[in-house]
């Protein structure tokens, strides 16, 4: 195996070992932090761009590696032929173990470079997908009450009662306690307009105004 194809050999089996950590339960907090560090280090995010170049390379060792399968193929094809075709085996011995190796090196560098094409698409997708059902864990965490932020947030709110919060529920009950004062007032001036609705509609039956006490 060259050495290009070692390296490769070599990311595919660190694709794998990626891919397991991955799907290994772990606590909400050890992910979340795990996974906070990996999109904010501005090292990691280095090598994930040489990573992306480095899968160009592969994409074309992967083409070069199928075109040359296709080759092979064909020219095994064609030995077959003119072989059945002069009623003799055109390849014959170490000619037709050279052609079968070279068909088996061509198969096996572009399974090679397609796996580790395939799985760097898997590792992608699952990665987003985590970070996309950690953020949706952290949200209803926060409106369950149960994450450590809001946790601290009613500790500090329970805190500061003696405070500001104490000062606007105070004005709360003094609004509450004027508007119930105004319903009042405004039901007992109802009543006396009633009253004195009713002390006109008899003086103007009788025609004369009465005395009103």
């Amino acid at each position: 195996m060259t050495l290009y194809y070692t390296l490769v050999f070599m990311l595919l089996v660190a694709e794998m070992t990626i891919f397991m950590l991955l799907i290994v339960p772990l606590p909400f907090t050890i992910r979340r932090r795990m996974f906070t560090f990996i999109s904010e280090n501005p090292v990691i995010a280095k090598l994930q761009y040489g990573l992306k170049i480095t899968f160009i390379f592969i994409l074309i060792l992967f083409i070069d590696s199928v075109n040359r399968v296709y080759r092979v193929q064909v020219e095994l094809a064609a030995a077959t032929d003119n072989g059945k075709g002069s009623g003799t085996a055109a390849i014959m011995g170490h000619e037709r173990l050279e052609v079968q190796a070279r068909k088996f090196y061509s198969q096996r560098n572009m399974y090679l470079c397609g796996f580790t094409l395939f799985l760097s698409l898997i590792l992608n997708r699952t990665y987003i997908m985590i970070l996309e059902v950690l953020r949706l864990e952290e949200k209803i965490k926060q409106y369950e009450g149960t994450d450590k932020n809001t946790k601290q947030a009613e500790k500090l709110a329970m805190a500061g009662e003696p405070g500001e919060i104490s000062r606007l529920k105070k004005e709360l009950a003094k609004k509450d306690q004027d508007l119930e004062n105004l319903k009042k007032q405004a039901s007992g001036l109802h009543r006396e307009y009633d009253s004195l609705t009713e002390k006109y509609a008899q003086t103007q039956e009788d025609g004369t105004p009465k005395k009103m006490k």
